[in-house]
């Protein structure tokens, strides 16, 4: 995507022959500069934008005809693009850049023949050629695109009609590229009033709701344009939904094909490794609940405190129906030494977290006769669900915008690159019930509540009985960790 080229005084300007020349939208009448573009779309592009025009035949006829190859000239201020876009500034000013040559060159020739820059003709003005493709958007129309962010950098309105995500995602990444976002985002709000998609729904009784590929296509562009266009909100909000829904690309059974090739499906500034990370962070906490308590039940300690000679019939008894309710609800896989039973292992890169809690909400309070009340997994499982939920109602699930761009090493919950996984702190985590009675997690942006979701989420193994060991003697496979 490389549009420029350094100086030497071999390079003369390129003339501009009138038979050459391609058609010349006038972004301003009076403009000193000619920006020469050309588009390049794949097949896939235009088989993809062919598609989409054929499910909207009203708006069939309003779109250009698509080509593989498109050239479009654009009549612009110099002035304007140098205030508004820091890459336009030193690509047309550094006389190292044959373009910023070619330019001085120009505008001499027409100070020879008394004539200014702005009333010349189309073919003695400077013309700075761009080459652009659709390897970042796989948009087809971005004529429209690039021709609307001029405008905006002159303060004028846009023109597009059809305002949709894609149009939205390629002003912002055309934006990002010339570096003039802040101008666009100004306009994103003001000026254009996008509506912006709606990806979450709310999950029907008895449903798995799985996020589809077209949602998740849209929502990975919210978090782009969000990102590049500086709009904290969305952002925050869109970070938490890919979080809390999962993305088709974190899953282990994953392929790459040629529709996850746009920019925002491995976002950018290290956005996807944290992503990614966060969400395993906490499907590894929420799973490390069942875990706990399986080991506890199948360990020599007993679980049932009454004291009754059927005690160990009824940890036998809550043993069996906490396994029959994970496996029926598939939270949990028989896995055995033969190679063969891998396959019995779900996808869960799409599980829904607020579903997962949901469901182990949903466990039964079976008991083995009327003497044995309280003995089984609910009792003991709801408040740590309870505890959790709070933690994920806390402002350091998503990514904030800010923080991300200002201090990432310290917002960040991944570990950072390179880094000996000896000298990672062991950082265990006690549930007690003072922890679980924590106002923090009842207050709505309480101080100390992110980080305390932080440490929880990002903990190195995690007791959710720590107190029920330190007044028993009974040995327990769950070690008695200190906090530090």
């Amino acid at each position: 995507m490389g549009d420029s080229t350094l100086a030497t005084d071999s390079d003369p300007p390129e003339p501009n022959l009138v038979g050459k020349l391609p058609e010349v939208v006038n972004i301003v009448e009076d403009g000193d500069l000619i920006l020469d573009v050309t588009f390049e779309n794949s097949k896939d592009t235009i088989r993809s934008a062919r598609a989409a025009q054929s499910r909207f035949t009203a708006t069939q006829e309003s779109q250009p005809a698509l080509k593989k190859k498109a050239r479009l000239a654009f009549r612009v201020s110099l002035k304007v693009l140098k205030a508004q876009s820091k890459y336009f500034e030193k690509l047309l000013t550094d006389s190292r850049f044959k373009e910023a040559k070619d330019i001085s060159n120009a505008f001499a020739a027409l100070s020879l023949r008394h004539i200014q820059p702005q009333d010349a003709e189309v073919k003695d003005l400077p013309w700075v050629k761009i080459q652009d493709d659709d390897q970042a958007t796989h948009y087809a129309h971005r004529e429209g695109a690039l021709s609307d962010l001029l405008r905006i950098l002159h303060f004028k309105d846009a023109t597009t009609k059809q305002i949709t995500m894609s149009f939205v995602t390629t002003l912002a990444v055309l934006a990002d590229r010339f570096d003039c976002a802040a101008g666009v985002s100004k306009y994103l709000v003001s000026g254009l009033k996008f509506k912006w998609p709606v990806t979450s729904r709310k999950p029907v009784r008895d449903e798995v709701s799985v996020m589809n590929r077209n949602n998740e296509d849209l929502l990975r562009q919210k978090i782009l344009v969000s990102w590049l266009l500086n709009q904290p909100a969305r952002f925050q909000a869109a970070t938490k939904e890919i979080i809390m829904n999962g993305s088709c690309r974190w899953s282990p059974f994953a392929e790459d094909d040629g529709a996850s090739d746009a920019t925002w499906w491995y976002l950018q500034d290290g956005l996807e490794q944290e992503l990614q990370f966060r969400r395993q962070s906490i499907l590894n906490t929420i799973a490390s609940v069942q875990r706990h308590f399986l080991k506890l039940y199948t360990s020599r300690g007993r679980q049932c405190k009454l004291g009754y000679d059927s005690s160990a019939a009824c940890d036998s008894y809550q043993l069996g129906e906490m396994f029959k309710f994970l496996t029926n609800k598939n939270l949990m896989f028989l896995v055995d030494f033969s190679p063969g039973s891998l396959d019995s292992i779900a996808d869960t890169s799409l599980l829904q977290i607020d579903g997962i809690l949901t469901t182990l909400r949903q466990c039964p309070s079976y008991q083995i006769d009327k003497n044995h009340t309280n003995c089984g997994l609910r009792t003991r499982v709801l408040p740590i669900l309870d505890f959790i939920q709070g933690l994920l109602s806390s402002n350091s699930i998503p990514l904030t915008r800010a923080t991300w761009k200002s201090n990432r090493q310290a917002a960040a919950w991944m570990p950072p690159d390179g880094g000996d996984k000896k000298d990672v702190e062991v950082k265990p985590f006690l549930f007690t019930r003072s922890l679980a009675g924590d106002q923090r997690l009842r207050l709505e942006n309480a101080m100390g509540a992110d980080r305390l979701a932080r440490d929880v989420f990002t903990a190195s193994s995690w007791d959710w009985t720590a107190e029920d060991q330190a007044y028993d003697n009974l040995p327990s496979t769950t070690p008695r960790w200190n906090l530090k």
